[in-house]
């Protein structure tokens, strides 16, 4: 039985910000289910700390960390059993305890690398203590890069360690974890770690950098994203290094839940459907214009979705510059998202303009995320980069055929639709600009508008399937192969 430690600065149902923490929350439980024996840590979060009765929390130890200089030195373990695998979380009140994972609306905590610093040294301390010896160490972005630091330069020649490889996984490259590089020593790694060839990164110190370079395996979330980070282009300044490390870089892609996410069994909808009975869509569409005060009555309008994050790499400001072309298209446009003020502006605005034809909902509501999803005739997703991408999965599990740029995960989940051969599941557009979403829109308009194509293009999204079990097996294969290597 192989042995993981999972290390996440977020997972559902304890935290979350984006997709890591589903990544987190998912991808244990079907480990588990292959026989592997999976520990997830997390951070305890105030966040977390309220919900603590729900979550089953049990106390479990008062530790002390030794070498550390920081702020506080202390901790306490909490678990909690999840199906077929554990989640143990850090209790720093110092550290954690706060509003927010990373930051408040007013920016990042100062002390950010101090937090996650401590906060991966705490899970190392915490294995030996407990007697959890991992095969596989597996963290996942910045945040949790340092505990390979660890493993490299503090418990190289520790008994308890000897055995175990490491996996680290890039879900966004363009967040690093920059810092001082006087941070180091107050962490308990050694100084002459800040060198161009270490940790150093253009005068800062680079916790990412850390996960590329002192992994046994670098991952990404989908294969394309894994060849694009080695360009200048989506490299973030790291694409030297990560072609350097090609050898031991790959993309798995993420996967879904549908248990979770299935249009047959969804509580939250107005109707539920499958691919050969479709009926019930058309009533959740209903049910998605009513809920943001749209016509819903005479004849029917195509209705284009988003669910995003509202910022420049999600590609919002390339729609906002379509948004009069696409009105003109006789569709309705609904979104639900948050992020960045002036683009909030810009849609709300937009929104005051065209209040018959454009839904939008500033903030994030789960419930209504599930009706766009299944209500809407389109998905669209105009992303400058798309590491791997969830958006799209969901809206092909619940019929709704998603409009794309061709970036990341993206580009490895959507096939452009073939009317003649009636092969495909979606439309792709290449440029990331105005004209080619427009273009790709009204391709996806004049497919909807037949209905023998439109049926055949909703149960080809239906039959995608994008389990998690399936990449579950690619990294159980991914932490044999590792384990196999002397």
């Amino acid at each position: 039985m192989i042995k993981v430690a999972f290390i996440a600065s977020e997972a559902v149902p304890f935290a979350k910000t984006g997709g890591l923490a589903d990544v987190a929350g998912a991808l244990p439980r079907f480990l588990g289910a292959r026989g592997a024996e999976v520990r997830v840590f997390l951070p305890l979060y105030g966040s977390t700390r309220a919900r603590a009765s729900e979550l089953s929390l049990v106390k479990k130890a008062d530790f002390s960390l030794p070498g550390w200089r920081g702020a506080h030195d202390r901790f306490c373990l909490w678990e909690s059993q999840r199906d077929n695998f554990r989640v143990q979380l850090i209790e720093q009140e110092g550290y954690f305890d706060r509003p927010g994972l990373y930051g408040t609306s007013g920016g990042d905590f100062q002390d950010n690398g101090e937090r996650f610093g401590f906060f991966c040294l705490a899970v190392l301390e915490a294995m030996k203590r407990d007697s959890f010896r991992p095969d596989i160490v597996h963290a996942h972005d910045w945040q949790s890069a340092p505990a390979l630091a660890y493993l490299r330069h503090r418990y190289a020649q520790d008994e308890h360690y000897k055995s175990t490889r490491s996996v680290f996984t890039i879900h966004n490259l363009a967040y690093q974890g920059l810092f001082d590089g006087d941070i180091l020593e107050r962490i308990g790694l050694p100084a002459g770690l800040f060198h161009h060839q270490e940790m150093e990164f253009y005068g800062r110190l680079n916790f990412l950098k850390a996960g590329i370079l002192y992994s046994s395996a670098v991952t990404t979330v989908s294969p394309t994203y894994s060849r694009e980070i080695q360009t200048p282009e989506f490299g973030c300044g790291l694409d030297g290094l990560l072609r350097h490390r090609s050898h031991v870089l790959s993309g798995i892609l993420n996967g879904v839940d549908y248990s979770e996410w299935n249009p047959a069994e969804d509580g939250r909808l107005a109707a539920r459907y499958t691919p050969d009975d479709l009926r019930g869509k058309a009533r959740c569409r209903t049910d998605l214009l009513r809920t943001f005060g749209l016509p819903s009555g005479g004849r029917p309008v195509p209705v284009v979705g988003l669910v995003t994050r509202l910022a420049g790499q999600k590609g919002l400001d390339i729609l906002a510059e379509s948004l009069e072309d696409l009105f003109r298209e006789k569709l309705r446009l609904v979104i639900l998202g948050q992020g960045e003020p002036a683009l909030e502006e810009r849609l709300a605005a937009a929104r005051d303009k065209h209040p018959a034809a454009f839904g939008l909902h500033i903030g994030f509501d789960e419930t209504v995320a599930h009706k766009i999803y299944a209500g809407s005739d389109l998905f669209l997703i105009p992303s400058r980069y798309e590491p791997c991408g969830l958006t799209q999965m969901y809206s092909l599990k619940y019929g709704t055929p998603p409009v794309v740029r061709a970036t990341g995960g993206l580009e490895d989940t959507v096939q452009e639709f073939d009317p003649a051969a009636s092969r495909g599941n979606g439309f792709k557009f290449q440029e990331a600009t105005s004209d080619s979403l427009l273009q790709a829109v009204r391709r996806a308009l004049g497919v909807m508008k037949k209905a023998d194509l439109r049926l055949s293009l909703i149960r080809n999204a239906m039959a995608c399937d994008f389990s998690w079990d399936r990449s579950a097996g690619e990294y159980l294969d991914l932490y044999r192969r590792i384990l196999a290597q002397p």
